[in-house]
């Protein structure tokens, strides 16, 4: 059924995730289940959702109707800034469960910090309780800055197996990536391909993906492989999901990474720590 083998990366608590994975946001509904059908199906098997993009349900109905075996899929989510207490956390984490009707994730993460409510360890703490419980396999976080993981990491004597940034060549996050890659975390990359297709149409991409004979959707997904992130794209149609897996068989010289890293600017990032902007979360 899979039509693209992906490789796996091995996580610091001996699990593996898939080099790429299978973003669900704005995937809701009967059309969203269809979507993630198509995608599973396709070959992936790493799906990220999360309790506030409401569409768990969607996503243990597409696992369902999938055909893949539940075992051989990588399934995350994401507790809400809403949720660090304690056991607001581990009633969060049971209700994502009852939304996808499954026995476990396996990988549930922090959605942010929120750092002015300053419950971000309290809420890690439940992560790791949840992890014991046999709820959650893996555990996790999303757009923690280095003080926010030394934080918890010293309060729990538990380190985080990825945190989900947003990271693409406008942003590309090196002091965050190597932060990350010293204490054996793997970064995720969300809005891998950037905002508004404005870096889909750089002129330096183009010039690359016209050499390697790709689209300018796979050389930006191959620079995250050899990056070493795990990059989440996010696509409706069939063909364009079989296409953004398909960066398993070229690469990319260390002139074209060099390229690729010129485009990165003050600016790049679109969504930032501003708590105003993280209120559905």
């Amino acid at each position: 059924m899979s039509k693209v083998a992906v490789p796996e990366l091995t996580l610091n608590d001996g699990s593996a995730i898939p080099a790429i994975g299978f973003g669900t946001y704005k995937l809701n509904g009967s059309s969203g289940v269809e979507g993630m059908v198509s995608a599973i199906r396709n070959g992936y098997r790493l799906l990220d959702s999360a309790f506030d993009y409401e569409n768990e349900g969607a996503l243990g109905a597409a696992i369902r109707k999938a055909g893949v075996p539940r075992d051989d899929l990588t399934v995350a989510s994401k507790l809400p800034g809403r949720h660090h207490h304690f056991d607001e956390a581990i009633a969060t984490v049971e209700e994502s469960l009852y939304r996808a009707q499954l026995d476990y994730y396996d990988l549930y993460l922090i959605h942010w910090p929120n750092p002015s409510k300053n419950l971000y360890s309290e809420a890690w703490s439940a992560l790791v309780e949840a992890r014991r419980r046999g709820l959650v396999r893996s555990i996790g976080v999303c757009n923690f800055l280095p003080e926010h993981l030394k934080r918890i990491i010293a309060d729990s004597g538990v380190t985080p197996v990825v945190n989900q940034v947003e990271l693409h060549p406008y942003f590309p996050q090196r002091e965050q990536l190597a932060f990350d890659r010293s204490l054996g975390i793997v970064t995720e990359a969300w809005s891998p391909l950037g905002r508004a297709n404005h870096l889909m149409k750089e002129p330096v991409i183009e010039k690359i993906a016209k050499r390697v004979e790709r689209t300018t959707a796979q050389v930006i997904l191959r620079w995250h492989v050899q990056l070493g992130s795990v990059s989440l794209p996010k696509a409706a149609s069939s063909a364009r999901q079989v296409e953004n897996l398909s960066v398993f068989d070229f690469e990319l010289s260390a002139d074209d990474m060099a390229e690729i890293a010129t485009l990165a600017r003050p600016d790049g990032r679109t969504f930032d720590q501003d708590p105003a902007r993280y209120e559905e979360f």
